[in-house]
Order: structure tokens, then C-alpha cells, then sequence
């Protein structure tokens, strides 16, 4: 790596990868460190949900991360809930969380079962690629200091040999949820420290499969009172992952026989082959603030929730969408003083949303949902299970289907959003309701020759043309935006479908596909328009945020 670069990446996870794409497709210097020897061991997430995908599709790799995954694209996409793998079946959800292929005018990626460890690898191939970035393992970052220059930061190998010196003009700790950069900058988490000691465990098994009552499906939840528990597969041949739920804060991972708790909680004698172990506890945490100066928190290392509902990993993808272009925007000279304080303003009510779901989810685990005789024989047991089953269907659907959540969310009241005289549409966690309200992630459509919608807009802003008769505002944006050196794309679809379904015959879409303006005369001159999506009106300035100074 170039001892000089405009952003200075710490952590090679999905969030600084993905952080690091968002910049090298535009032709930033871009540098990632990552203090491990490789991208992740263990699966983590295991759902790439349908924004995150439309990400990658934007990237030119959804269809690689498809062919990448271990598990066949035709794998039923249910969520099982039973006593134990060998008992009775309590629910069952069918084609959870939009998986699929099916074309669909809500989103133009389904979303997709894969390990992180699968996503991490496709990301890094891609990111190494872009002749602007450079990745490099094994280094970790000691400490920064930022003065007028911009940053300096201090990397060595994890034992302090190699060390030297980088210099960036921003820095960005995507280093995961014991964040050195967040210590750094001396931004505190806050919130609950921990709910409940759980343990992660990939395992092999050849008979697992070919022995569990319940036929396919991403993920079985066991409920029983003694090993509640929730399992799934990693790959085609015979690789699992499992969670034990019900582990004490005080249990040592290294004194439990695996193979033994696997075979009580599954009620199945198969063969266990223990790849890995990993204890976490589940945890509430929000960072009270993800900007000192020009050093930026993303991703775990600023918000933290139970892994439940899939949001954590693909939040931290958004995060680094959102922070990308924003940071290539002042590189390029386009941005103003305001952007970059729109960064936390804009995410931080996404993150305490989904941080709400997640612990409402939570709530509802095998350890809550277990009951005296639910494994019992006879009336008692049929309706005992019966109940719970019923229960499940109501609490847990939530988070089954939780699309208002991952694409419903909105941007408005932002300082770089021009608002209308509409009100946003109602937020739901299940139900999304596309909107071209300004803030909103732009409507999505298929369009007659099969491409999508989104394969026709740009890394820059792009003005959807959606009815004839308003080239003069068209000209006008044109014009403003080549004299400030903004990237537009005028775009003309050309589907009659388009102009009903944004509500306006106009729409500015921001880099990040997120509805910027729409109407059908400009409220303001142009220039000041694009001066308030760009972060450089004086209305939607905030108060620069003071610079740090962190060393090793």
C-alpha cells in the first residue's frame, strides 16, 4: 500500500470492503487494514438481505456472490420451528426474509443465504480489483493523529514489527464491535451492556441431514426446555451451524462437549465434526457519536444489536454506501462543509430502528418459547405444542418478513434532503410501501426490455425524466450542476408506470438511490437546489464537528 491515501480504511470486513468499493469505483485512493491474516473464519451473518444485494448488483457482483454460495439458489427459503430435529413440528414459515429469483417491482435483488465468510471473500476480490484500492492483512492500526494535514496514522503487524506511517486525508474504523478507532476518538457506547451469554458452533455432520424429520429450510428452531437451540445449514454438504441459547455467562465454551450438546438439543445421533466455537452475548449498544473531525465510525463499531432479523451486518453495509459517497464528494471538490455532518444524522435513526426490532425479536427465543410438556405424549403434549405453535405464528412473523425495515426506512427531515409539502409514508416493520417522498430509497420498477430501474442510474446524482414538458428544468439542473463539477445523469425511461408511482414527473436520485428532490417546478434555483443536496447551503450546515487527536 501507498504510504499516501485519501481514506484510510480500518478493518476488511463487509463494511470497510464494501466502504473501500464505494470509493475505488470512482477512482479514489483508497487503503484497508485489517490486523487478522484474512477475511472472516467464523459465518456471523448468514443473510444478505435484498438492499444489500441491489448494492452489489449496483457493483457489477450479485451474480457473483450467487454462484459463490455453498448453497443451491432452489434451496427452500423456510424457517422451521420444532421441538427437535427428530420431534414434532410446531411451524413453519415459508419463503422468509424475500429470498428468491422471482422478479419482483418492490426490489431488484432477492435476498440471499450465504456464510459472511462467502460475501467477505466476493467483496475483497472485487475491492482488490479497482486499481485505486489496496488491501492489506495482518496489519493493524496502532494509533493516529489528526492535524491540518490531515491524518497520520501509526499500522504494525498485530506483534508491533513492520511498523510505519500512513498518511489520509479521512480515516474510517469499520474494525468490528471491540472498535480501536472508536476508542481512539473516545466515543462511548451506550445503551444494555448484555442480555444473554450464547455460543456459535460450525460443525460438520454426514447425517444430519439425511435424519432431520422436517425436510429442508435455512433455519430450525428447537424448542424444548432442555437445549433450546437454533441450527442451520452453511453449505451443501453437510456443514451446520448452531446456537445454543440457553449457555450461562459463567460457562466455559472450552468445558462443554459440543458433539453432546449438538445430539441432545437435535434429539439425533449423528456424527459431529467441531469446526469452530464462538461465544458472544447479546447486546444493546449505540455510539453517542460517529464523527471526531475527519475520523468516522461504521458498522459494528458504532451500533450493536442480537443478531436477530438479520439487520446487523447489511446496516453496516449501508453505513459504508452512505459514508462513500459522502467522502468522495469532498475528494472531488463537489461536496460541501455540510455532507459529512449528514452522515450520523441520516444513519443513526436507521440503526435505533432496527436496533428496536432486534431486541423485540430477541425477546422471543427458544428459552421464552419452551414450556413444561411440550415434549410430552398425549392430550397434554398435542396441546400444549398447539399453543406454542399458534404463539409463534403471531410473535414471530415480524421478523420473518421484515422488508418495511430493510428498505422502508427514510431520510427525511435530513439537512441535504429537499422536502415537499407530502408526509412520508407510515413506517412499518413488515410492510414496505414504495415512495418517492424525499428520503426515501427510490421506488424500484422492471422495466419493458427486463433491466431494472436502478441499472439506469448513476455512481453521481441522476434526474429521472419521467413526463415531457419540463426540459426547462431540466436544462436548468444541467447547467447548475457542470458549474460546481456535480456528476448528473439525465435519465429517461421511458414507462408510463414511473410517473404515478414517484408522484411527480421530476425526481433527483442521490448516489445512494435515495430520493434527494421530485416535483414539477423547481422550489428553489437550481443552483441553490443542488447547493442544499450537496451539503454546502448554510440552512442545512451544522456545527463542524471538533478535531480529534488519538496516539498510539
Amino acid at each position: 500500500m501507498s504510504d499516501v491515501v485519501e481514506v484510510l480504511v480500518v478493518g476488511a470486513g463487509p463494511v470497510g470492503l464494501s466502504l473501500a468499493i464505494e470509493l475505488g469505483r470512482r477512482g479514489i485512493a483508497c487503503g484497508v487494514v485489517e490486523r487478522n491474516d484474512r477475511v472472516g473464519y467464523s459465518p456471523r451473518a448468514k443473510m444478505t438481505n435484498v438492499r444489500t444485494r441491489e448494492h452489489l448488483r449496483r457493483w457489477g457482483i450479485a451474480e457473483t456472490l450467487r454462484r459463490a454460495s455453498p448453497i443451491r439458489d432452489d434451496y427452500p427459503a423456510d424457517v422451521v420451528f420444532a421441538t427437535r430435529m427428530g420431534g414434532p413440528l410446531l411451524a413453519r414459515f415459508e419463503g422468509v426474509f424475500s429470498c428468491g429469483q422471482a422478479p419482483n417491482d418492490l426490489y431488484a435483488e432477492g435476498a440471499q443465504w450465504v456464510p459472511q465468510y462467502t460475501l467477505e471473500e466476493v467483496l475483497r476480490a472485487h475491492a482488490v480489483s479497482l486499481p485505486s484500492v489496496r488491501v492489506e492483512f495482518d496489519t493493524a492500526l496502532e494509533g493516529f493523529v489528526e492535524d491540518e494535514a490531515g491524518i497520520l496514522a501509526t499500522v504494525a503487524h498485530p506483534s508491533g514489527a513492520r511498523r510505519r506511517s500512513i498518511r489520509a486525508r479521512y480515516l474510517v474504523g469499520a474494525d468490528g464491535a471491540r472498535s480501536s478507532v472508536r476508542k481512539l476518538i473516545g466515543a462511548r457506547m451506550q445503551g444494555d451492556g448484555g442480555y444473554a451469554a450464547n455460543l456459535n458452533i460450525v460443525f460438520r455432520s454426514s447425517r444430519l441431514a439425511a435424519l432431520n424429520a422436517h425436510g429442508p429450510a435455512l433455519m430450525y428452531w428447537m424448542i424444548n426446555e432442555d437445549v433450546p437451540a437454533l441450527l442451520g445449514p452453511m453449505s451443501d454438504d453437510g456443514l451446520w451451524y448452531f446456537i445454543a441459547t440457553k449457555i450461562g455467562a459463567d460457562v466455559d465454551p472450552v468445558a462443554i462437549d459440543i458433539p453432546a450438546l449438538i445430539r441432545r438439543s437435535t434429539g439425533l445421533d449423528i456424527d459431529v465434526e467441531v469446526v469452530g466455537a464462538d461465544p458472544w452475548v447479546a447486546r444493546r449498544l449505540i455510539a453517542d457519536g460517529y464523527r471526531r473531525g475527519d475520523v468516522f465510525l461504521a458498522g459494528d463499531a458504532c451500533h450493536l444489536h442480537p443478531p436477530f432479523g438479520g439487520f446487523g451486518m447489511n446496516m453496516g453495509v449501508g453505513d459504508a454506501v452512505d459514508l462513500g459517497w459522502k467522502l468522495a464528494a469532498m475528494i472531488e471538490g463537489w461536496g460541501g462543509a455540510g455532507l459529512l455532518d449528514a452522515y450520523e444524522t441520516e444513519r443513526r435513526p436507521v440503526h435505533e430502528w432496527a436496533i428496536a426490532e432486534a431486541v423485540a425479536n430477541y425477546a422471543t427465543v427458544g428459552n421464552q418459547l419452551a414450556r413444561p410438556g411440550i415434549e410430552a405424549e398425549g392430550f397434554l403434549g398435542e396441546a400444549t405444542r398447539r399453543e406454542v405453535g399458534e404463539t409463534i405464528l403471531v410473535q414471530k412473523i415480524r421478523e420473518m418478513r421484515s422488508l418495511g425495515v430493510v428498505k422502508g426506512y427514510c431520510y427525511a427531515g435530513s439537512p441535504i434532503i429537499v422536502p415537499d409539502d407530502t408526509e412520508p409514508p407510515p413506517r412499518h416493520s413488515m410492510v414496505y410501501e414504495p415512495s418517492a417522498h424525499p428520503g426515501c430509497v427510490a421506488p424500484h420498477l422492471w422495466l419493458a426490455d427486463g433491466s431494472s430501474l436502478y441499472d439506469h442510474l448513476s455512481d453521481g446524482f441522476s434526474l429521472l425524466v419521467l413526463d415531457a414538458g419540463h426540459e426547462a428544468v431540466v436544462t436548468a439542473l444541467q447547467a447548475a450542476a457542470q458549474g460546481i463539477g456535480l456528476p448528473l445523469r439525465v435519465v429517461r425511461p421511458g414507462d408510463p408506470r414511473l410517473a404515478a408511482r414517484y408522484e411527480a414527473p421530476l425526481a433527483l436520485i442521490r448516489p445512494d438511490q435515495h430520493v434527494a428532490w421530485r416535483g414539477s417546478e423547481l422550489p428553489m434555483d437550481a443552483p441553490v437546489l443542488l447547493d442544499v443536496v450537496r451539503g454546502a447551503s448554510e440552512a442545512g450546515r451544522s456545527r463542524p464537528a471538533e478535531r480529534a487527536t488519538a496516539a498510539a
